[in-house]
């Protein structure tokens, strides 16, 4: 891990940023969110099934949580020392909320542009909600599913406890990721979907806008969005599957830790949990399936599920905003290529890994070292800003990769290996269950979450 401090004084920043609402329309489905900086109102539109009651309260209870999310996108615009929730106000629980989501939620973004977040001010009127009587139909969870070895995983550990689960996916109107929608159907389950407009301000680039920009915790709003379309349908439990080691820091700046993974590791968990709760009651669980396991163990089970093999992508690339740019395969050499290659390689023979990745492992490419190195932090500047495992987990899987014979004479594997020396200590329990979870025994059993 890199401990970084502060450098020079960072950009000019906006006055105030303001909540201005959200409107629902339940013949189309949308809801239409509203906010604006000094110079600039946007609204983000969400899409959703029309089905499902959008005029009971406990919808827009849920469409108010959205809200609430979604706005990271264009605060980042100006970086604006008010956040003013205006009519909608706050609870106590949500802005303790909102107070962690924006300073952790946008803490790469804080670095990369030399911002100091720490003296926002939240200003609104205080409000005391009612109480939530969202009711559901047990054992109808609602999957988030990426196409990944996380999402592919909590879906099938999440198999034997219903029979009526579903998959969500968010896309853009008019489009979809084939990186996402091949695994997907590999499920067999049925999909739930909604579609999301971001403002078009945003989308321009920066050069003629003026903006700031940067990385959002992007998953918050997609975890709002889940909870929408859950409280639509009847379900009973959005599933999410943010492992354990999502809660480590990227960097720490000036003694605070930099997590890119924020808004999947376990604080957010935590909090976003309250407000779930404050807002909806207790007909809706919010929770992580594989909040206790390593990465290394989720990619352990991921090598049994031998039908995912060839359909499964995490590649960067994959997931291009321009379909034209995107890759239809792993491009074998992003940050995230070399991160599954290397957390893989202890469980799947290299044949079989050279064929995911269209005839070469990334572990065969010598000059893709220093990657790795920094995935295992032999190098500085490591850990990459992306969504890859921590280094213990990767030297880890380092460390039980080059016991393969099959593996003899894999110059990056033995070189790191050569480099890190001492065998690792811990391996055995990166590979059994770690801290704590939130699911819920209508889910599994005790025994069976660890």
């Amino acid at each position: 891990m890199v401990i970084r401090q502060v450098g020079e004084e960072g950009p000019p920043r906006g006055d105030r940023f303001v909540y201005q609402g959200f409107d629902i329309d339940a013949g189309t489905g949308t809801v239409r969110c509203r906010y604006s900086t000094d110079t600039d109102d946007f609204t983000e539109v969400f899409t959703f099934s029309p089905d499902g009651g959008w005029d009971r309260p406990e919808v827009r209870a849920a469409a108010r949580i959205l809200f609430l999310a979604a706005g990271v996108s264009y605060y980042k615009t100006t970086a604006a020392r008010i956040i003013d929730l205006g009519p909608a106000g706050m609870s106590k629980i949500e802005e303790r909320f909102l107070r962690a989501y924006y300073f952790h939620g946008l803490g790469e973004y804080a670095f990369k542009n030399r911002l100091d977040l720490s003296d926002i001010e939240f200003s609104g009127d205080l409000r005391d909600p009612s109480p939530g009587r969202y009711r559901s139909v047990s054992r109808r969870p609602l999957i988030p599913f990426g196409g990944g070895i996380d999402s592919i995983v909590t879906t099938e550990l999440m198999a034997p406890y219903s029979t009526d689960a579903a998959l969500f996916i968010v896309n853009r109107r008019n489009d979809r990721f084939s990186a996402i929608e091949a695994p997907a159907a590999v499920t067999g389950l049925p999909i739930v979907r909604a579609e999301r407009e971001l403002d078009p301000k945003v989308l321009a680039p920066t050069s003629r806008t003026g903006y700031l920009n940067g990385h959002v915790p992007v998953t918050g709003v997609l975890s709002a969005a889940a909870v929408l379309a859950a409280v639509l349908g009847g379900r009973d439990a959005v599933v999410m599957s943010n492992e354990w080691s999502a809660s480590s820091p990227t960097v720490i700046r000036d003694g605070t830790p930099v997590n890119h993974q924020w808004s999947k590791s376990e604080e957010f968990e935590t909090l976003f949990r309250e407000v779930v709760s404050e807002s909806l009651g207790d007909g809706l669980q919010y929770f992580s399936r594989l909040r206790s396991f390593s990465e290394l163990k989720i990619a352990e089970i991921f090598s049994s599920l031998e039908r995912y093999h060839h359909t499964f992508r995490s590649c960067n690339r994959a997931f291009a905003l321009k379909p034209q740019d995107r890759y239809e395969k792993w491009c074998g050499e992003c940050d995230k290529c070399c991160f599954i290659d290397l957390i893989l390689a202890p469980f799947i023979e290299p044949e079989a890994l050279r064929e995911v990745f269209s005839g070469t492992e990334p572990l065969d490419r010598v000059e893709l070292l220093d990657r790795f190195r920094t995935l295992v932090g032999t190098m500085p500047d490591s850990k990459p800003f992306e969504c890859v495992g921590d280094q213990r987990e990767c030297i880890a899987a380092v460390k039980l990769a080059v016991k393969n014979p099959r593996r003899k004479g894999q110059r990056v594997l033995e070189a790191i290996d050569n480099e890190l020396g001492e065998p690792a200590t811990g391996v055995e329990e990166l590979l059994r269950p770690i801290g704590r979870n939130f699911v819920p025994d209508t889910y599994a059993s005790a025994t069976e979450v660890v």
